[in-house]
């Protein structure tokens, strides 16, 4: 195999190194939502989330092993990553609580990235002319993944921000016909009221 045959194969093996999805999903009021994924002991895995909408932004989560420990937990946190190597073959479960809120449903952006699975004893000779090379492959395709997940998160942003400053705008615009109201209702109570003071009365 030349080099430039090499270099393709690598190239397109980027593509199948990282498994990577983002998910939408709607979690309701005194819900959990889980997903599963069966890896590979030593494989690296990286959980990112963030909550788009609902009450305050945040939520609970957990992952959960194949032997029913906890990996990580954390609770009422609007986004986060958290990178891990699997300890284990099996079953790795990762939910969204929404127990806390009692009427708010929450939608939540995340995706769980799975690593290359650990490889095998490999010929020595082989291993030494392909480790620079899959090195370089292996950081771009962490830098493609977090540009991927930077430009989803600042998508998701920009709609928290948008969905605020359209709230805000229409609090704005029914204060403003508020005072228009009570500024007119003054107006004619001051003109009723000056008119009635200087009214001159006949006493029959």
């Amino acid at each position: 195999m030349d080099l430039m045959s090499f270099i393709f194969c690598a190239i397109v093996s980027l593509m199948l190194i990282v498994q990577n999805d983002a998910y939408f999903i709607h979690i309701d009021a005194h819900a959990e939502e889980c997903f599963f994924d069966k890896v590979s002991s030593g494989t690296k895995m990286s959980l990112m989330f963030e909550v788009a909408e609902g009450g305050f932004l945040d939520i609970d989560v957990k992952i959960i092993g194949p032997d029913d420990k906890s990996v990580y937990s954390g609770e009422r946190e609007s986004n986060g990553k958290y990178t891990f190597a699997a300890h284990m073959d099996g079953v790795y479960k990762y939910c969204f609580s929404n127990k806390m809120s009692t009427m708010t449903p929450k939608i939540v952006m995340f995706s769980m990235d799975i690593g290359e699975k650990p490889k095998q004893d490999m010929d020595k000779d082989s291993e030494a002319n392909q480790n620079k090379l899959e090195e370089m492959i292996n950081e771009l395709s962490v830098s493609l993944t977090g540009v991927k997940h930077e430009q989803e998160y600042m998508e998701v942003r920009e709609r928290i921000h948008r969905a605020i400053n359209d709230n805000t705008n229409s609090r704005v615009v029914l204060w403003s016909f508020f005072e228009a109201l009570v500024l007119v209702a003054m107006t004619l109570g001051q003109v009723y009221y000056l008119k009635r003071f200087f009214e001159v009365r006949r006493v029959v």
